[in-house]
């Protein structure tokens, strides 16, 4: 039975009686957060550069984003796997740090109903940066996992959201770092409980200890991580990797048997468009325009180059042996000896990326390919036949399917 004489008011701090609250606890998950987030944070900022948004407005979901574009550069070509490293990281990170960040929210709720609100500047800053974390925490990981699961449920576009609110967020986060790191520090060096409200007034009998219940935080991470990570390798770990996303469509088997997102039938891309007397690619640049078939594209020096497709959601694919007529070359035949940046069409008629822009370094890469073939065989269908762009170390939206135009020239 209730207590009679226990506090009915969450701001009294009798109201909350876990044993396991306390300055040593939350300090250990704190400064596991302050590495965790701040290396979520960079390698975030690192993948909205690559979509180089500050090349063209036909990349840049956020337009209006002013100073916060000051870090951007052209995104490179080298190592080509720097995209694919980036986002896996990021992704199977921010997952695996989900039980941290919610045993962290937990072990402090009593401070988010504490009374008076504010008892002096200090306090209030803390307040204010403590009200700004929570809410900024809860709502990048959940639009992050729902972009991961491709449920997008929010309303408008998930990079505008995300990215403003991971700036709004780490803001909040940079100044609760700064007030209570040292005292983190401190906690965790001394080993002992000082006078804190965290610690309840009148705790209830444990049932696990402090040290045990970051196992039990640390084996979720763990589970989680495990449960993630795999959709950026191959073999057995792809396979467990059950919460991580699997893509749009069963890719099948054979030498296009690999992941995809986006299928042709859900592109809307129309069979009779992509046959071989209908389809043309249009060239356009310095000297003009040429329209070429496909075995007019055939009949051009061919290349091959092993490249990764890696997408924003977190999963790669390994090296695919790709195959078709370089960039550059395709760049030359409209007049340019040094490649210029390069606006890509696609057959596809909606959707955020059916429109990508690359820049010249991308552009002169001598991987970077118009493909035809991938391990050897025709693509398919839903990896972009008749032909589609691949870059290395580009996002994989950048890798434009079902090409219809390219433009070169300065964007």
């Amino acid at each position: 039975m209730r207590d009679p004489d226990a506090p009915r008011l969450p701001s009294s701090p009798g109201f909350w009686r876990s044993p396991l609250r306390g300055p040593w606890f939350t300090s250990v998950l704190g400064l596991v957060l302050l590495v965790g987030i701040t290396v979520l944070f960079v390698t975030g900022l690192l993948s909205y550069a690559a979509y180089n948004p500050g090349l063209s407005p036909v990349n840049d979901k956020t337009p209006d984003k002013g100073i916060l574009g000051f870090y951007l550069f052209p995104w490179p070509t080298n190592p080509h796997w720097l995209y694919r490293l980036d986002q896996g990281v990021h992704v199977t990170l921010g997952i695996t740090l989900i039980p941290v960040l919610l045993a962290k929210l937990w072990s402090v709720v009593p401070r988010l109903f504490a009374l008076p609100p504010a008892r002096s500047l200090t306090h209030a800053l803390e307040r204010i940066s403590l009200l700004l974390l929570v809410g900024g925490a809860l709502f990048e990981f959940v639009t992050g996992v729902l972009n991961v699961q491709l449920d997008y449920v929010f309303p408008g576009s998930f990079y505008r959201l995300h990215f403003y609110g991971a700036w709004v967020f780490f803001a909040a986060f940079v100044a609760h770092a700064l007030l209570k790191t040292p005292t983190a520090l401190r906690n965790l060096r001394h080993l002992r409980e000082e006078g804190n409200d965290l610690v309840s007034p009148r705790p209830a009998e444990p049932t696990v200890s402090r040290r045990g219940a970051l196992w039990f935080v640390g084996g979720g991470s763990t589970l989680l991580f495990a449960t993630t990570v795999g959709r950026s390798f191959d073999g057995p770990l792809r396979r467990a990797a059950l919460l991580a996303p699997h893509g749009g469509g069963d890719p099948g088997t054979g030498p296009n048997g690999f992941q995809i997102n986006k299928t042709a039938a859900y592109a809307g891309i129309d069979a009779a468009e992509t046959a071989e007397d209908a389809w043309r690619l249009v060239v356009t640049g310095r000297t003009g325009t040429v329209r070429l078939r496909r075995e007019e594209l055939l009949r051009l020096p061919l290349h091959s180059a092993a490249l990764p497709i890696a997408c924003v959601e977190g999963w790669s694919t390994s090296d695919q042996w790709w195959r078709g007529v370089r960039l550059r070359d395709l760049a030359a035949l409209v007049g340019y000896d040094d490649p210029p940046d390069l606006f890509v069409e696609s057959l596809q008629r909606s959707g955020a990326f059916r429109k990508a822009a690359l820049r010249a370094n991308q552009v002169a890469d001598p991987r970077s390919l118009l493909a035809l073939y991938v391990n050897g065989e025709e693509l398919s269908p839903d990896h972009g036949h008749p032909a589609r762009i691949i870059v290395p170390a580009a996002p994989g939206v950048l890798n434009t399917k079902w090409v219809a135009r390219m433009t070169f020239g300065d964007l």
